[in-house]
């Protein structure tokens, strides 16, 4: 019965709620269904959520349009002032490539204060993002990032730093999005 109850919400969010063009409304569902969702964040109209019980939004975070972020399994923490461009995809779980079963494998994935993930880019499985980063577009993550570091490619490799004085408050929440 509760796979059931948690498949019902599930769909209902991904392919009623999320189309509603009133943020407050798709706040509203969040609010009651995801872990967490801290004071200010906004998740604009396609964004998608596996398991939303599971995903905790911090303060202030920005959520792109058609962002995908898989709570199946393991938990995905976001800390506060995180940028998400669109169509931004989190994984927590996928198959182990070497299983003979085509076993799942993944783990838990945690996105530090004032990261920026760019447009289209893949966090894989069991990665952190430390405060700061900078995850370039279409970048996809397979490995830890350390703080201010600035990763692109595929798979993600250090390219650059960036300054650890930032001190912004995200605060984007146009009428309809």
């Amino acid at each position: 019965m509760k796979k059931l109850i948690g498949s019902t919400v599930t769909y209902t969010y991904n392919a009623f709620v999320t189309h509603l063009p009133l943020g407050w409304i798709r706040r509203a569902y969040l609010r009651a269904w995801l872990a967490g969702i801290g004071e200010g964040t906004g998740v604009q109209m396609r964004c998608r959520f596996m398991n939303g019980h599971r995903v905790r939004l911090g303060k202030r975070n920005v959520v792109n349009f058609g962002t995908l972020i898989d709570g199946r399994t393991f938990p995905v923490t976001f800390g506060d002032d995180v940028s998400i461009g669109p169509e931004a995809t989190v994984l927590t779980l996928g198959h182990d490539p070497q299983s003979t079963s085509f076993a799942t494998s993944g783990g838990p994935v945690a996105i530090g204060n004032r990261t920026w993930i760019g447009y289209r880019a893949i966090i894989m499985p069991g990665v952190s993002i430390g405060e700061g980063a900078v995850v370039a577009a279409g970048a996809v993550v397979t490995k830890d990032v350390d703080p201010y570091t600035i990763v692109a490619g595929v798979p993600a490799k250090p390219i650059g730093r960036r300054s650890d004085k930032l001190n912004y408050k995200l605060g984007f929440h146009p009428l309809l999005r």
